[in-house]
């Protein structure tokens, strides 16, 4: 039996050879094709361009990003590697300003650099390896626990709706949105899942149907403006969908499309959860009114997945890649500490309780 795509890694460190391997996303499903980053510029463009793509496996990226760039610093005292550091760090944090993930990685990363600056720069290195490694590894502790978690919310043979790609892709395994699928299936769950293609980059149709297709899963893909046609018919029994950041109070950045999907599944009483690793919370974020929505190229809309043009030169474009789905319209967080609920403002708060608490007798 040949390889499938979830036999590659999403994201993998060649520390010997200075570089980070990513499957080139951009190319999925036609072509898997891995591709290797050792330059800041390699790195920046492959976050920006969505070769790597998903939050969590953004902050793997850059997590091992840093480390890589760190590694090309020349110099002998602390202050000299760290301006260079910082500058590096500063750098790779501004290829996408949704993606929490992004800058939780670099700023873990740049504390433990911080925490050991009386320390030789090469025992610095070897510490910011570990960390970046240690990131990695609690991407798919914490995906199988959300999956775990999410698992609890459905019962075998349920019809699930997905939107964007929060799948293995998105991450080092497992997925956000997805994990509780591929909990479901090792267990024979026999879940039935709906894709929604997600305009305009197709992530849904391109990634997350091609992922659990690959997997076995019963996926059918549909058009995004099908939602309310699915669930109206009984179809769908809950959707899972992952997220670029929770404010405080739950209001959640995903990708453009799924407020629609969260105010539909409001109407035909559909339960929607928001499949969020801790890392993707933001509690110095107060509601989803101060989320920095990215504004994306208006070629993505108009002609990137066209043989031709498909608009008329020079209309205007609004081609923002995130929206904010209210918490009212959120069924429940599902975290790897449990599942948050409305009130958000205190449950959030509990969740960070608990894993302070786990973390401190770990």
């Amino acid at each position: 039996m040949g390889k499938t795509i979830l036999d590659y890694d999403t994201v993998r460190l060649d520390d010997a050879n200075d570089q980070i391997v990513i499957i080139d996303q951009t190319k999925l499903p036609g072509k898997i094709e891995l591709i290797e980053l050792k330059t800041a510029e390699e790195i920046w463009n492959a976050i920006y361009l969505l070769q790597v793509r998903g939050a969590p496996a953004i902050g793997v990226t850059a997590g091992f990003g840093l480390y890589l760039l760190a590694k090309q610093i020349k110099a002998e005292s602390f202050d000299a590697f760290y301006a260079e550091f910082k500058k590096q760090k500063e750098y790779l944090d501004s290829s996408r300003p949704t993606a929490v993930n992004l800058s939780w990685a670099l700023r873990r990363m740049d504390a433990v650099a911080q925490a050991n600056k009386e320390k030789p720069i090469p025992e610095i290195l070897k510490l910011l390896h570990d960390e970046a490694v240690a990131i990695q590894e609690e991407d798919i502790r914490v995906c199988r626990a959300i999956g775990e978690h999410g698992l609890t919310l459905v019962k075998p043979g349920d019809g699930i709706l997905t939107h964007c790609n929060a799948g293995q892709l998105a991450t080092s395994k497992y997925g956000t949105a997805t994990a509780p699928i591929y909990l479901g299936e090792e267990k024979g769950y026999h879940f039935k899942v709906f894709c929604d293609e997600t305009r305009p980059l197709l992530q849904g149709a391109r990634l997350t149907s091609f992922e659990l297709h690959s997997a076995g899963v019963d996926t059918t893909l549909i058009c995004d403006n099908m939602s309310a046609s699915v669930m109206r018919q009984g179809w769908v029994n809950a959707v899972f969908v992952g997220c670029d950041r929770v404010a405080a109070n739950g209001d959640t950045a995903n990708k453009i499309g799924t407020s629609v999907v969260a105010a539909v599944a409001a109407r035909y009483n559909v339960p929607l959860y928001i499949c969020a690793p801790t890392s993707t919370i933001d509690m110095e974020c107060p509601t989803g009114e101060q989320i920095r929505i990215e504004q994306r190229k208006p070629e993505e809309v108009t002609e990137m997945w066209y043989k031709e043009r498909m608009a008329p030169e020079g209309v205007k474009v609004y081609n923002p890649a995130f929206d904010v789905t209210d918490h009212e319209l959120i069924a429940g967080i599902v975290t790897e500490y449990g599942v948050a609920r409305a009130p958000y403002t205190e449950s959030l708060k509990g969740i960070f309780r608990k894993k302070a608490e786990e973390e401190k007798n770990a």
